[in-house]
């Protein structure tokens, strides 16, 4: 009977240890953020991924990588104590088209699995169409002829 007791305080022990330490939550619903359709020449394709420690030990975020150079992420340099938030900044070049990115955090997270958690950003890059002068003009028809 002793033996059981011993046993089941080693597991209960294992799994309240398993529990603790960093845990990274983002604000952003699925991890996404949506440019939505953006002109080209007035959007600076800047944007901002929150997150929150919500763990019981310092969050340190080991790396930040984008699956193209297009995209440049940032990532914080200081750890993010329990309770307090960070933010990981993400540049798209703004090439007109789809946008449709993927950035990888690596972290000391314990609630996703190996630390890694995958962001991704979507929307579409338009350009304003320029209206030529000259174009226009020869569309004019002349009341001379």
């Amino acid at each position: 009977m002793k033996k059981l007791y011993v046993l089941f305080a080693f597991v209960s022990f294992a799994f309240s240890a398993a529990a603790q330490g960093a845990k990274i939550e983002f604000m952003a619903k699925d991890n996404t953020v949506d440019y939505g359709s953006v002109y080209r020449d007035s959007d600076s394709g800047m944007r901002t991924f929150e997150f929150k420690n919500t763990g019981d030990a310092p969050l340190i975020i080991t790396n930040v990588q984008s699956t193209c150079g297009c995209t440049v992420p940032s990532k914080p340099t200081e750890p993010i104590m329990p309770g307090k938030t960070g933010k990981i900044d993400v540049k798209y070049n703004m090439s007109p088209g789809p946008i449709r990115k993927t950035i990888t955090v690596e972290s000391n997270a314990v609630n996703v699995e190996g630390g890694r958690v995958a962001l991704k950003i979507k929307g579409e890059v338009i350009v304003k169409e320029s209206v030529n002068i000259l174009e226009k003009k020869k569309g004019i028809i002349s009341s001379d002829n």
